[in-house]
């Protein structure tokens, strides 16, 4: 009996000891765990200020979706979608340190790129592109049926974009091709949402609106009065973009508006620019969030229909990030060809 109890006591000692043992592994491999953990290097998730447009632009809704899916996916950024005054003020945002990535027309940062025209004198260059993500038609809004053609609105009262803004030059590029200039008009200087409140309340004519349509800014006014958007001649769609290679020849679909029919006119791409001093690893993270937002988050905004990654990737006029270009070459496509 004596002796059935010591092989017991004997044998129960061992378990403990075996347990003693594991949960001692255990607690060298949990530390072991840990201390590796802590020694990984930490990610850093980077702060990008996004300068977009007027609230009632394109600009304004569609980076917001941009900057939200951003944020909120495994990006290591977080994107502050920002409102602006245009592009002209995006790039001086950028220049002033008080912005990291901004919206542009692609006439506009070859302006500042090259130092004509708003930059005549003082180029800008420490900025690169990111993308373009589509096309900016240049809408010529009235509520006027008699205004039929560019040269209808000569002795009219026009808003010809808020100063400084992208759409000034463009007004005056299509005027010019059909041989008027701000002396042959009553011109005005207003943002698209203040452009549509003279609209409606008949203090002007006719109002440029260049941005991606359907604009936020037109289709409001089409609630309240009948619109009409002014069309351009193929004959001088045609002088206009040989004059400036910017432009590109755009139909606006009859359905767009709820209009009578389809509107020819000209456009310029919408780009997403960056500061030069963002990081490489913040620019590529942001780029690669484009595309997968395109994917996973296609109904968010009408545009990312128009997002194609080999027009994104064809500006010639200014440099590409690096983290952009290394995106892009990862997806075998050379960036400005």
């Amino acid at each position: 009996m004596k002796k059935t109890k010591i092989l017991a006591a004997a044998a129960c000692a061992a378990l403990l000891a075996f347990g003693l043992f594991g949960c001692g592994g255990n607690d060298a491999k949990s530390e072991s765990k840990s201390d590796a953990k802590s020694d990984a290097p930490a990610v850093q998730t980077e702060n990008l200020r996004f300068v977009t447009g007027g609230e009632s632009g394109t600009y304004y809704a569609y980076g917001n979706v941009l900057g939200q899916y951003a944020t909120n996916g495994d990006y290591n950024v977080n994107v502050s979608a920002l409102s602006g005054n245009g592009s002209q003020a995006n790039i001086q945002a950028l220049e002033d340190g008080d912005a990291d990535i901004a919206f542009c027309q692609s006439d506009v940062l070859a302006y500042a790129y090259e130092g004509t025209n708003l930059f005549d004198g003082a180029p800008y260059k420490d900025f690169s592109i990111v993308a373009d993500l589509y096309q900016e038609q240049v809408q010529i809004v009235t509520c006027d049926p008699s205004i039929k053609t560019v040269a209808d609105l000569a002795g009219k009262t026009v808003s010809v974009g808020a100063a400084g803004s992208g759409v000034y030059f463009n007004a005056l590029d299509v005027l010019g091709v059909y041989d008027l200039t701000l002396d042959d008009i009553n011109p005005v200087y207003q943002s698209f949402a203040d452009s549509a409140d003279s609209l409606k309340d008949n203090k002007i004519d006719a109002a440029f609106i260049v941005a991606g349509a359907p604009t936020t800014a037109i289709t409001d006014l089409s609630t309240t009065k009948t619109a009409y958007l002014v069309s351009m001649d193929d004959a001088h769609v045609d002088e206009l973009m040989a004059i400036s290679p910017y432009y590109s020849k755009a139909v606006i679909p009859a359905d767009t508006y709820g209009l009578e029919g389809p509107v020819t006119t000209v456009s310029v791409g919408a780009v997403v620019i960056a500061n030069n001093s963002v990081s490489e690893d913040a620019i590529y993270n942001f780029t690669k969030s484009l595309f997968d937002g395109q994917e996973n988050n296609a109904d968010a905004h009408a545009k990312y229909k128009e997002l194609v990654i080999e027009d994104a990737a064809a500006i010639t006029s200014v440099p590409y990030h690096p983290g952009a270009a290394k995106y892009y070459e990862e997806q075998e496509i050379e960036v400005g060809k």
